[in-house]
């Protein structure tokens, strides 16, 4: 349980706001990777196809614009908004721009190194919020949109 839990919805007396949110996520996740090299490849005609060289390169810097914009503008990608789903901030509220950046710098950290990642994949399954490790170190959580 994070310090900033009194602004989050209590999942025993509110468990609706938890509710499948680990799998929604996982399927948020596969929707918006799926988006991502969509783009990426909608991209490389504009770099001459040289990009076709830098393809993991790209998809990554694409996904990281994408990520972050998306969760800025909404608090949500696409994916998490196809699946009905929000990131809130330790005060409840919808992240901005900062807390986007922020929050995808240290999902990408986490995609970076196996261990972080198998940990925050564990705490999403196992904790009641549903948080990964990113989440817990900003305070958010994940909950379904209503």
């Amino acid at each position: 349980m994070t310090q900033f839990s009194e602004n989050h919805p209590d999942p025993i007396r509110a468990p609706q706001f938890y509710s499948s949110v680990p799998s929604k996520r996982l399927i948020a996740w596969i929707i918006d990777i799926a988006v991502t090299i969509l783009m990426t490849l909608l991209f490389i005609p504009f770099t001459a196809f040289i990009g076709l060289f830098f393809f993991p390169v790209l998809a990554m810097l694409i996904g990281f614009a994408y990520r972050t914009l998306t969760i800025a503008s909404s608090s949500a990608t696409w994916g998490m908004r196809m699946m009905s789903i929000e990131l809130r901030d330790a005060r409840g509220e919808r992240f901005d721009f900062g807390q986007a950046l922020v929050h995808t710098l240290g999902y990408s950290f986490s995609f970076a190194f196996v261990l972080i990642q198998f940990v925050s994949v564990i705490l999403m399954l196992g904790s009641a919020r549903g948080q990964s490790l990113i989440d817990l170190a900003l305070g958010s959580v994940m909950i379904n949109r209503h």
